[in-house]
C-alpha cells in the first residue's frame, strides 16, 4: 500500500495518513508513505520530488530542493519553505504564470513517477490531502488506470475551485466563479475559481476513483459535487485514535506531570496557526472572557503554536507547544476538565476524538461533521459532551461553566466519552475497515476496471459504478 500526503509529521490529515501507514505495517502489510515534505528518518517515508526530469537532476536542482524541504520541515517559519517555493517557481515559469492568473498549481511532473517510488509497485494507491504544493492533480487520470486509486477527503478542496472549506458558499455545486473568499487556504491571487473547478471536473472525467470520507457530512458533499460521477465505489470510514495511548487516567497525575495546579478548573483548547481561517476565534475569545468572569480561577491550556492573544487579557492562559509525542499530548487532555472546540468549519477533528478517548467531555460549536463525533446532552441519554448549534459565545461559555461546576455531570460525561470512543473510534477498528475496503476495491478493480484500463474520453463512455456505503 502506498499512502500519499503532504508531510510526515503534524496533526490532522498528516497524522491520519502517517498513522494508517504505520498501522498497516504493524498488520504485516508492505506499506509506505510518500510525502511532499519529509521531516523524519523513517525509511518507509518516501519524498515525492516536485520534478524528476533528468536535466533538473543534473543541474543539482532536485538535490537542493530535497535539502530545502527537509530544513523547512525541521524548522518551520525560518524561511526555508519560502526559499523552496521561490526556487521552484523560478525553474517552472508556467507555474508562476498560472499562479499570477489565479490557477491552482499542478506543475509537479514528479507525480507521474509516483508508482515507482516504493520498492515494489503498490496494490493500492491511497491519496490523502493533495493540496499543499506537491502533487499534480492531472496525474490522477493516468495513475487511476495503472493502480486502484483511493481518495480520502479530509476537507472539500477536491470539490471546489480552490477552498478547502467553502463555509456558506454553495457555488462549488454548480461551477464556482465570483468567489469572495480568495484568501481562504489554499489562497489564490485572482478569481479563476470557475477555471479551476472545470479543470478538476475534466481530470475526474478521465479517472476511475474510490472515495472515502471520515464523516457522512463530507460524503453528502461528495455526492453533490463534480467528483461523484467518477466514483467507482465509496465508503465512510470514521477516523480512529490509538486507544492504548489516548485513554482515561489520573487528572491529578497529569497535572503534576505538566506542572499545572491541582485545584484550578482547566479548559483545554487548540491554538492553531495564526492564518488558519477554520477556527471561530471571535466567538472563542468572547466565550473565554465569559468563562473567566464566572470562574476567575479557570486556566485555559492553549495547545499549539499560535501566539495570538486569547480573550481580552484577563484570562489565565498557559501556552503549550504542539506535542509530537502522543503520550504527552494525552496528558494534556487528561489534565483538563473539559475540551473546548470552536470552529467555523470542520470535517472530523482528531482532537475531539482524542479528548473523548481520554475521558474528557467536549464542548463544541456544531460545524461540519462534528455532530457525528459528539453525543450531545440535548439529544442523547449517554451524552459525551455539549454541542452548541450556533456561534453564540454566551451559550458556549454557559455549557463550559456548567461542566466545570457540576463534577458529577462532568465525570458521567467523561465515562460515556471514553466508552463511546472505544466502541466507535478505535484505530484498530479503522484499520480493519480499511483492509476490508482495500479487498473490496481490488476485487472490483480486477472484475470491472482492469479490463478497461484506458481513461474514458467522457463520462458517457462508461457506466458509473455502484457506490457502497
Amino acid at each position: 500500500m502506498l499512502q500519499v500526503g503532504t508531510v510526515d509529521t503534524g496533526g490532522g490529515a498528516a497524522s491520519a495518513a502517517r498513522s494508517l501507514a504505520r498501522a498497516l505495517r504493524a498488520r504485516g502489510c508492505e506499506s509506505w508513505l510518500a510525502v511532499g515534505r519529509r521531516t523524519s528518518d523513517d525509511p518507509d517515508v518516501l519524498l515525492l520530488p516536485d520534478d524528476h526530469r533528468p536535466f533538473l537532476r543534473l543541474t543539482g536542482y532536485a538535490a537542493l530542493q530535497r535539502g530545502l524541504k527537509r530544513r523547512a520541515g525541521a524548522s518551520p517559519g525560518h524561511g526555508w519553505g519560502w526559499l523552496s517555493r521561490s526556487l521552484r517557481l523560478a525553474a517552472h515559469p508556467r507555474a508562476l504564470a498560472g499562479q499570477l492568473a489565479g490557477h491552482e498549481d499542478f506543475e509537479f511532473p514528479g507525480t507521474r513517477d509516483l508508482l515507482n517510488l516504493s520498492p515494489v509497485k503498490p496494490d493500492i494507491l491511497h491519496c490523502h490531502n493533495l493540496h499543499g504544493g506537491f502533487f499534480d492533480l492531472g496525474a490522477l487520470s493516468r495513475l487511476s488506470h495503472e493502480a486502484p486509486t483511493v481518495l480520502t477527503l479530509h476537507d472539500s478542496w477536491l470539490l471546489t475551485g480552490h477552498c478547502a472549506h467553502s463555509f456558506d458558499c454553495e457555488r462549488w455545486t454548480t461551477g464556482c466563479g465570483y468567489s469572495h473568499h480568495l484568501s481562504i487556504y489554499p489562497a489564490i491571487r485572482r478569481d479563476a475559481t470557475a477555471h479551476n473547478w472545470q479543470r478538476k471536473r475534466d481530470i475526474y472525467r478521465r479517472s476511475r476513483l474510490y472515495v472515502t470520507t471520515p464523516s457522512n457530512w463530507l460524503m453528502d458533499r461528495v455526492r453533490q459535487s463534480m467528483l461523484w460521477p467518477s466514483v467507482e465505489l465509496s465508503r465512510v470510514i470514521p477516523n480512529g485514535v490509538d486507544l492504548s495511548t489516548f485513554k482515561p487516567g489520573s487528572r491529578d497525575e497529569a497535572r503534576r506531570d505538566l506542572g499545572l495546579p491541582s485545584a484550578n478548573p482547566i479548559v483545554l483548547l487548540m491554538s492553531g496557526r495564526r492564518d488558519a481561517p477554520w477556527m471561530d476565534t471571535g466567538t472563542l475569545n468572547r466565550a473565554i472572557d465569559s468563562i473567566t468572569e464566572s470562574k476567575p480561577a479557570t486556566i485555559f491550556l492553549a495547545l499549539g503554536d499560535d501566539a495570538t492573544r486569547l480573550g481580552s487579557g484577563h484570562a489565565q492562559v498557559r501556552r503549550v507547544p504542539y506535542q509530537e509525542d502522543p503520550g504527552r499530548l494525552a496528558q494534556c487532555y487528561r489534565a483538563a476538565d473539559i475540551y473546548l472546540h470552536c470552529a467555523r468549519a470542520a470535517t472530523s477533528p482528531l482532537s475531539i476524538l482524542e479528548a473523548l478517548a481520554c475521558g474528557t467531555p467536549v464542548v463544541a460549536r456544531d460545524a461540519g461533521g462534528i455532530f457525528e463525533q459528539i453525543r450531545s446532552m440535548d439529544s442523547s441519554s449517554v451524552a459525551t459532551g455539549i454541542l452548541i448549534s450556533r456561534p453564540d459565545p454566551l451559550l458556549l461559555a454557559r455549557a463550559a461553566v456548567d461542566l466545570l461546576e457540576d463534577q458529577n455531570l462532568n465525570r458521567t460525561l467523561g465515562e460515556h466519552a471514553a466508552r463511546d470512543a472505544r466502541t466507535r473510534f478505535d484505530r484498530i477498528t479503522q484499520v480493519t475497515e480499511y483492509l476490508d475496503w482495500y479487498r473490496t476495491i481490488i476485487d472490483h478493480w480486477n472484475t470491472h476496471v482492469r479490463v478497461d484500463r484506458k481513461p474514458a474520453a467522457d463520462l458517457a463512455a462508461r457506466p458509473v459504478g455502484v457506490a457502497v456505503d
